[in-house]
């Protein structure tokens, strides 16, 4: 048994020894016939190599916060769909290679939609990785003065999805677009992208100096772009301890 026990752990399979040493414990199992308790064991050690992935993922993706999708408040009034975005969170836009923009004001909720529709493509299978435009701008000019950009690249264009956050929040010079405009020729109906941003498209362009360069990657994003308009209420200021407590001190406050 310690020979079976050491070759296990020398190929790795510790789901299966785990599984297995709980069948030698527990009567239960004694009355199962060969075939029944194998496939017992390979269902564990299946499980737990896809829980690895799954978490190997959610490490990979970087998300800026952690959500899910059971956190998510479709009561609020805020042009959120919830047959939509459920359906968005299955990932088959993710297969036609389309893009997802998630446009409102401050506060509306955009980077913690993002970051549930992250983690849940994550649990589904999906490679995803999540950056706030400026730092991907950052880490491409980096990549190219150390020498990593090929393998940066390389990189990139192997995530399923990429997360675009703060998009456009800060202008655009002539280098940042050529960065961008190369980022997006790479996964130009290739791959997708989330875009969240507080701009409207309308003024997407006149962030961006170049206007040729702004043409391309207006051109590049719109035509393949599921849109979704938020609207309504900061979050922050809807979910924020200070609201509650002047809720609680008004009935003092009148009597005094």
């Amino acid at each position: 048994m310690q020979q079976t026990i050491e070759q296990l752990q020398y190929l790795r399979l510790n789901g299966l020894l785990e599984a297995w040493q709980q069948q030698q414990a527990q009567p239960t199992y004694q009355d199962l016939s060969f075939d029944e308790r194998l496939a017992l064991l390979v269902e564990s050690e299946y499980l737990r190599r896809q829980n690895q992935r799954m978490h190997r993922r959610l490490k990979q993706a970087r998300l800026f916060t952690n959500a899910a999708l059971d956190d998510v408040d479709f009561q609020v009034k805020r042009g959120l769909n919830k047959a939509h975005f459920l359906q968005w969170t299955q990932g088959q836009w993710l297969s036609k290679h389309l893009n997802l923009m998630l446009i409102g004001p401050t506060g509306v909720g955009k980077t913690f939609l993002s970051c549930v529709l992250a983690e849940h493509l994550c649990k589904q299978g999906m490679t995803v990785r999540y950056f706030k435009t400026a730092d991907l701008i950052c880490q491409l000019k980096m990549a190219k003065v150390d020498g990593s950009f090929p393998k940066f690249r390389k990189q990139l264009a192997a995530f399923n999805l990429i997360v675009l956050d703060e998009w456009l929040r800060d202008p655009l010079s002539d280098h940042d677009a050529r960065e961008i405009l190369d980022f997006l020729d790479e996964r130009y109906r290739r791959a997708s992208c989330l875009f969240a941003t507080q701009l409207p498209i309308k003024q997407w362009h006149q962030k961006i100096e170049e206007p040729t360069l702004a043409d391309a990657i207006l051109d590049r994003i719109v035509h393949d772009s599921v849109r979704v308009m938020l609207k309504g209420e900061s979050m922050r200021k809807l979910t924020s301890s200070m609201i509650n407590e002047k809720q609680e001190d008004s009935p003092a406050e009148k009597t005094t």
